[in-house]
């Protein structure tokens, strides 16, 4: 058994109350003012915040095929350090989950090495080429969404066989819309966006998702289109919630897809999550190799990573600054993306699985990439001070993170 103890529970939506929290085997079986359980191993964690474990619907684990960058384990063991209990890995693989064969490969990975729950992603297209649909009817019992992820939808016929085959099987697509053509700009987002929800009014819609958008035009897009009654959703991340384009000044740890765009564009972002546009962040955590993060800016590859910052950037730029509520984090961290996605999550409330972060809220401290765990060490929150960092992470009531210096555990006697 575990007991959490002096932590702060959310309540009444709005109230952090004081409680201690019993664990026994992967349930939450008490919650009260003062519990006493001599069996248990006791963690002291006075004024942190006891929160569901964080859903992240967007990341790149790399594994197979790319384990120089990231391995299932390493990613997962970054996602618990984060509070990040539950994630969902895109299908840029090798082999590409394109099929059954394919994606077993991968679960068997996830199934040996994951300290996280990890949930891959099928393909969309057969090794992401855009060419020729996968069989989304065999593909979607067993995975929970479809994308060609870097790879826009740039074929029309092609697109259209995979809404067609998406609606068939109640089948979620996820899209990173970038027209061909138009490089990382405004544009080649917003015209994909474009292009994409007309077909989607044109054959009456699927499960859709946009991935990681950044841009005031794409938002208004999404907006009508949910007006509308067509069942699209859209994500933001950390990144394009916090920083805008004066950031990069050619530094290869803000060098992401899409970029960092002018400031008007950050607010839109800020905006489209605040009005309920956007319902979800995601980090899009996208690990390289330091070496290949330390070449000149124009070669270095995107992505960044953002699995052992999320809550902290999250809850110290927009909860601590009043831009948002307790809720509204957990609505956007982990309620959201796991309802739209169809993915088990967990409530601080008695008989709930122990997917569990404890945030420091009090205490404000550097982000340093000696600390990172990821193999992947380029983030753009590196050397900033936040509040909220993960301390202790519970995944089926086990632990598998523990930060020494913000919670002290007092060993079973």
């Amino acid at each position: 058994m575990i007991l959490l103890k002096g932590g702060l529970v959310l309540e009444n939506e709005n109230d952090l109350v004081q409680k201690d929290i019993l664990i026994a085997g992967d349930k939450i079986v008490e919650i009260g003012p003062d519990i006493k359980e001599e069996n248990a191993d006791i963690y002291l964690v006075p004024n942190c915040w006891i929160i569901p474990g964080a859903v992240d619907v967007h990341t790149h684990l790399r594994e197979p095929g790319f384990e120089a960058k990231e391995t299932i384990l390493s990613g997962s063991r970054a996602a618990a350090k984060g509070g990040v209990t539950t994630v969902m890995a895109m299908p840029n693989l090798n082999p590409v989950p394109d099929c059954i064969e394919n994606l077993a490969i991968e679960q068997k990975i996830i199934d040996n090495d994951a300290v996280v729950h990890v949930y891959p992603y099928a393909s969309a297209t057969k090794g992401q080429k855009g060419k020729e649909v996968v069989d989304i009817a065999k593909l979607s019992k067993k995975v929970k969404a479809f994308s060609d992820d870097g790879n826009g939808f740039n074929k029309r016929e092609i697109f259209i066989k995979i809404v067609k085959s998406a609606k068939r099987n109640n089948a979620m697509i996820c899209s990173h819309a970038e027209a061909a053509g138009y490089g990382t700009t405004i544009r080649a987002e917003v015209d994909a966006v474009t292009r994409e929800i007309e077909v989607l009014r044109e054959l009456g819609g699927c499960k859709y998702h946009f991935c990681h958008l950044s841009t005031i035009q794409a938002f208004e897009k999404v907006k009508e289109a949910q007006d509308e009654g067509l069942d699209i959703s859209c994500e933001v991340t950390p990144h394009h919630l916090v920083l805008d384009e004066s950031f990069t000044l050619q530094r290869t740890n803000f060098k992401m897809n899409p970029p960092l765009r002018p400031r008007p564009h950050r607010d839109a972002t800020m905006r489209a999550l605040c009005s309920g546009v956007a319902t979800i962040i995601a980090t899009d955590h996208a690990p390289h190799t330091v070496e290949e993060k330390n070449m000149p800016f124009q070669l270095a590859p995107n992505g960044v990573v953002g699995l052992e910052s999320l809550l902290a950037i999250v809850y110290s730029n927009l909860v601590k600054t009043g831009f948002a509520s307790h809720l509204d984090m957990l609505n956007w961290c982990v309620f959201n993306p796991a309802v739209r996605f169809n993915l088990p999550y967990t409530k601080i409330e008695v008989g709930s699985v122990a997917d569990i972060a404890v945030l420091d809220i009090q205490n404000e401290k550097y982000l340093e990439e000696k600390n990172i765990i990821s193999k992947g060490k380029s983030s753009p929150f590196t050397g900033r001070k936040a509040y909220g960092i993960n301390q202790l992470t519970l995944v089926d009531g086990k632990v598998e993170f523990f930060r020494l210096d913000g919670c002290v555990k007092l060993w079973r006697k």
